[in-house]
Formats: structure tokens, sequence, C-alpha cells
């Protein structure tokens, strides 16, 4: 019948070209070449065993497989930040929305990576445009990018279930996927922590910046006592302390300092605050949202700390948002700071619109050249991957899109995109139904694809 032909065309048309395509000498001619720190005309890009081999403007190599790239645009794939790909599928949905958490004995602990959904149909969507990693991040009320929750509670902290933090500071930890089609997306758990400071860290802590400030000392207070003295812990010869042993445990890194802490902040003020705490306290920071950054550019960039942002949020909202501008993201990097651009709520279904927010920061003076950094380069050097994806340089992951055009362009379309040097299916479930019904899905004997023979 006419409907098991589709759906075996649609398997079909969502496998992966052949692994061997990985394995063999490639190379990618003739292009033009953005490999997110430089522009090579005429270049050629050559790829094995799913790891770039060389860049340049020499010829191919003997015995390599040619991909004639004249006239296209050769550029890394693209790196999601804040995102919520493979995470959730329907954020409404509760039931398919893995981003979130609500029990008060797992907060810092909460890790997204074992909720990863490798089949998501948000993947393939996000992969044609251009998009082959993601940093996933959990969710919590106030969140950036719009991935956040919204469930129209209002949660204080205090003494949960078990005398237990509720709710807690902390979000969780995010992880790094690859868009490659397979059964097994995970690149890297658990490389950052995430948690809401400003207005929305506010209201988890009682109500004032001033006392979430407090209890975030006071609970790495906790955890570096925790981690001194885990054998008296363990045999209850310490004082009970606010957090669950899960989360003192999955704490322990971001309170000496080795795994970043990703704080959703907007008003220059708390920004200020922000870097002060983590100038007292020794914690390693990346600032997401940062609508108001442009004002206190100067001292984010001499705090080392790089910002993650949507050069297009120019709305005064709310009072956290007053000053927020599109020239947010050309401030920041001429200022010196690392800026990695988001996609739009919460980088899931609209996380391919990361390449048009960077278009967007270019006409309002970002360089292009930094845009491109932007959502390529530096998120990779943000979450400690630089050299590894991200970038068209020998010992990278061979993630390549070749671009019809200019890909900070709208009309521009990714016309082939390899992940680790594999051929991706350039179809999603949205074309497959555009393709089945674009005729009305209807047969040429008059029936629907069910009942044709």
């Amino acid at each position: 019948m006419r409907l098991k032909s589709l759906i075996l065309g649609a398997a079909a048309a969502l496998a992966v070209a052949s692994p061997s395509l990985a394995q063999e000498l490639t190379a990618i001619t003739g292009g033009r070449v953005l490999t997110g720190t430089s522009v090579i005309e005429n270049g050629t890009v050559v790829l094995r065993d799913g790891r770039i081999v060389s860049v340049g403007t020499g010829a191919a190599p003997s015995g390599a497989r040619i991909i004639d790239a004249r006239g296209k645009v050769v550029a890394p794939g693209f790196v999601a930040v804040d995102s919520g790909l493979g995470g959730s599928e329907v954020s409404s949905v509760r039931g398919s929305n893995d981003l979130s958490n609500s029990a008060n004995t797992i907060s810092a602990a909460f890790d997204v990576s074992y909720g990863l959904d490798p089949w998501s149909i948000t993947l393939p969507v996000a992969r044609l445009g251009g998009v082959t990693r993601a940093i996933v991040t959990p969710s919590h009320s106030g969140g950036g990018g719009g991935n956040h929750r919204d469930d129209g509670d209002t949660d204080f902290a205090g003494a949960g279930a078990g005398g237990f933090q509720t709710p807690g500071l902390f979000a969780g930890q995010a992880a790094i996927v690859h868009l490659a089609q397979g059964n097994d997306i995970l690149v890297k758990a658990r490389v950052a922590m995430v948690a809401p400071f400003g207005e929305a860290g506010a209201g988890v802590a009682g109500g004032a910046r001033g006392a979430e400030f407090t209890q975030f000392k006071e609970t790495l207070a906790e955890v570096r006592l925790f981690a001194r003295n885990q054998r008296a812990y363990d045999r209850a010869g310490l004082r009970d302390l606010s957090l669950s042993r899960a989360d003192l445990e999955a704490l322990i890194p971001v309170a000496n300092g080795t795994m970043p802490l990703i704080v959703t902040v907007h008003r220059a003020a708390d920004i200020q605050q922000v870097l002060r705490l983590a100038r007292e306290e020794g914690v390693k920071v990346i600032l997401d949202g940062a609508e108001e950054g442009w004002l206190v550019a100067a001292q984010i960039a001499s705090a080392n700390v790089p910002v993650l942002l949507n050069p297009t949020a120019n709305l005064p909202s709310n009072f956290e948002m007053r000053a927020s501008r599109m020239e947010n993201a050309a401030a920041l990097q001429a200022a010196g700071v690392v800026i990695a651009i988001k996609g739009n709520e919460g980088s899931i279904h609209r996380a391919r619109e990361m390449r048009f927010n960077a278009g967007n920061a270019v006409s309002h003076g970002l360089s292009y050249d930094a845009a491109i950094a932007a959502i390529t380069v530096n998120p990779a050097r943000i979450f400690g991957m630089g050299g590894q994806f991200g970038e068209l340089k020998a010992g990278a992951a061979a993630d390549v899109v070749i671009w019809s055009g200019d890909p900070l362009e709208p009309l521009s379309q990714a016309e082939a995109v390899y992940v680790g040097g594999a051929a991706q299916p350039m179809s999603s479930r949205q074309l497959l139904l555009h393709e089945r019904y674009r005729t009305g899905g209807v047969q040429a004997n008059g029936m629907p694809p069910a009942y044709g023979q």
C-alpha cells in the first residue's frame, strides 16, 4: 500500500549516508571557507575519520573524494547555547519536557543528560539550519532566551521536605550534544551549573536580591564544609546541611572553581553584583542574558567573563531590561568580552534562528567575523571545547556545512551538513509532511494515501 511505501520512504530519507563516508578521505574544494577565525577564498577542507585533516588553499590530496563547493560558502557547524534541543519536545506538554525539575532533594544535582532524546523531531530542523552541536541547559523561572519555566507559581526559600532547601537556588547541570542522526547524541555531561539571579533569583530566595546573594554564599560555605568533612557527614558527625548529599557533591566543582556557573542575569546593577560575588567566592561564571551588559562592558571584560546573549533583545519588557538595545553585542565585543549568540525561544524549535540573530547583530555594529565566531568557535571555547568543534582547523571534529550563500542571510540554505564527517539527511518531519500533503494528500484515484494501492 502507498502508506507503507511512504513510511519506508521516510525511513530511507532519514537514514544517514553510509558511515564509510566519515572514514574515507574527502576534500571540499573551491568554496569561500569561513573557518570561525578567518576567511579563505577558494579554499580546500580535507576530512577523514570524522576529523578535519587540513584547511587551506592547496589542491585536494590524491585519492580524495571531491565535493565541489564553487560558488558556495563552507562554514563550521553552528553551536547553539542555552538550548533545550533534545530535552524538550513541546514545552507546554509536561511529559515531553525534561529540562526542569522541582524536587527539593535534587536541584544542583539535576543532570539534563539523562533526559536527552536522540529521536526528537526538533533535532533535524535545527540541523537543517546549520546547527551541529548544542549546549543543553536546564530551565528555571526567569531563564534567558526563552529557555525558562513559567508555571505561574511563586516559590520562596525555606526548609522543605526532609529539612532540605526548597526551592533550590540551582536549576541543574548542562550537557553538550551533537546533532548527528543516531541513538546517542551526548558529547559531554555536567559541563556547567545553572542558576537564576536578578529578579528570578530573588524570588527563589525570598523576594530580595540581597537574600539570594547571602543564601548563595552560605550554600557555598556548606559545600566546602561538606567537601572537607565527608567522613564526618557519613557518620552523622556533621551539623545538618540545607542541601541533600547529591546536591552538595554536585556543587563541589562550582565551589572550587573548576565548573562554570551559568548565571541568568539581565540588569546592569545585578551584573556588577554577580561579578563581585564571583571575585569574592572564586567562582567561574558565564553571564546569560545580560541585556544591559553594554552599560558595564568594561567590567565584564576585566573580569574575563563570557556572555551568552540574544542581540535582538531590545525592549524594556520589565525593570531589569530598561536599557536593553540592539547594539549590546557590538558594545560587549568591542570592550573585549567573548560573546556567544543564542537562538530564540529556548533554542529548541527556533534554534536555527541563531544565524538570523547574528545577522541582526552585524546590522547593529558587530563585525561580520565576530558574528560568525559568536555562533561557532566562541561557544566551544566558553565551554572548554576549544579546538574540538566549532571551527574548521586540523584536528577538530569535521562538523561542516556547505551553504548556498552567506549563512547570515535568511535566504541562504544549507545544501550539505556533515557532523563528525558523516553526511546528514537533508530532511525533517516537517519536510516529509510537506511532501506528503503538498497536493492535498489525495492520490490520482481521488483517495487519501492510506487507501491507495
